[in-house]
C-alpha cells in the first residue's frame, strides 16, 4: 500500500525545485543590485581608490557563488524522484559546469581578497613610515 503516490511526490518536488530556483535567482538579483549601488558609489565618490572596485567585485562574487549553490540544489532536487538516465546525465553535466564556475569564482574571490589585504598593508605602511 502506497502512502504517497508517485505523482503527488513529483508535484511536491517540482514545487520545491521552483522555490529553490527562485531563491537562487533572488540571491543573485539582490547581489547584483547591491553591487550596482556600491559600484555607483565607488565610481562617483571614490573613483581614485581602485580597491573600492575590487571590494564591489568581491561582494558580487559571493552572491553569485551562493546563488549558484541554490541552483545546483534545485537541479539535485529535480532528479530526486524516479530520475531517468538522461536526467542523471544532464544533472552530472550541469553539476560539473556549476561546480567549475563556483571553484573558479571562489579562487578569484580569494585572490582578490589577498590583493586587497596587500594593498591595505602597503597603504598602512606608507602612512605610518616617516617621509
Amino acid at each position: 500500500m502506497e502512502l504517497v503516490s508517485e505523482e503527488f511526490l513529483k508535484d511536491a518536488v517540482e514545487l520545491l525545485v521552483r522555490l529553490v530556483e527562485s531563491a537562487g535567482a533572488l540571491v543573485i538579483f539582490v547581489g547584483a543590485a547591491i553591487a550596482f549601488v556600491r559600484f555607483l558609489d565607488a565610481a562617483v565618490r571614490h573613483r581614485h581608490q581602485p580597491h573600492r572596485f575590487v571590494a564591489v567585485r568581491l561582494g558580487l562574487g559571493r552572491y553569485l557563488a551562493l546563488g549558484l549553490e541554490f541552483q545546483l540544489a534545485s537541479d539535485v532536487l529535480r532528479t530526486a524522484v524516479a530520475p531517468t538516465l538522461r536526467e542523471i546525465g544532464e544533472l552530472a553535466a550541469v553539476a560539473a559546469i556549476r561546480t567549475a564556475l563556483n571553484y573558479f569564482l571562489g579562487k578569484e574571490i580569494k585572490e582578490e581578497q589577498e590583493q586587497l589585504a596587500d594593498e591595505r598593508r602597503s597603504s598602512t605602511a606608507r602612512s605610518v613610515s616617516p617621509p
